[in-house]
């Protein structure tokens, strides 16, 4: 998946369905002037195959916290989730934080596409996502994914072009390819050259954490 990428190997899927649907824990107590980041999204949010410690909520936290940003990352990734599945449980997640976002990150639609979901399916899904964030004045960072080459040119121009236009109608930061680096690159991924391994995840914090602190400062 990576830019020029060299192959998909979509051989696997890439989620498998959480036995049931939770908020993870933060990795540090919360304090009251921590800023609250929720990271909405599936199995590359939720950490599929890692440690608590190694999913990409914690680890983001962690940078951040390094950065001297007092930041609390809360994972509401659910493994096998797709945009219509995110939507439906979007309310109860919101409503288990018992506390407004300062930051949103949105990583949803990897599912949809490698289920071959029609595009159309999925930006309405997005969509209605978004715009639960935006009226409820929750800033926000799409992350983008990319799809199989295989899908056709149509599908494909679709789907990566949801992302981009999403972001600008409701103005929000967009990181266009959450496994950049990631995908194709040797380590970076766990045996199923699909979901990131730690190490992959760090390359994915780096790359998205100046989005992070140019979204919660916007």
């Amino acid at each position: 998946m990576a830019r020029g990428f060299r192959s998909y190997g979509w051989r696997r899927a890439l989620v498998h369905v959480a036995g049931a649907i939770g908020l993870a824990a933060a990795t540090t107590p919360a304090l009251a002037a921590d800023r609250l980041i929720l990271a909405l999204g599936d199995s590359l949010t939720a950490g599929y195959g890692l440690k608590p410690n190694e999913a990409f909520p914690a680890q983001l936290e962690t940078a951040l916290r390094r950065q001297g940003i007092a930041v609390r990352v809360q994972n509401a990734g659910v493994s096998g989730d797709t945009t219509a599945q995110g939507k439906a449980r979007l309310a109860w997640v919101l409503n288990a934080l018992k506390a407004k976002p300062d930051l949103a990150i949105v990583e949803l639609g990897a599912n949809d596409m490698l289920r071959g979901l029609p595009v159309a399916q999925a930006r309405s899904n997005l969509d209605a996502i978004l715009g639960e964030f935006h009226k409820r004045h929750i800033p926000i960072l799409i992350a983008g994914m990319r799809a199989a080459p295989n899908l056709g040119r149509a599908y494909v121009s679709g789907f990566e072009g949801m992302y981009p236009a999403l972001a600008q109608k409701y103005r929000a930061g967009l990181y266009p390819f959450f496994l950049e680096g990631v995908t194709g690159h040797r380590g970076m991924t766990l045996p199923d050259g699909l979901h990131p391994s730690a190490q992959g995840v760090a390359v994915i914090v780096r790359g998205i954490a100046p989005k992070v602190k140019a979204a919660l400062t916007r």
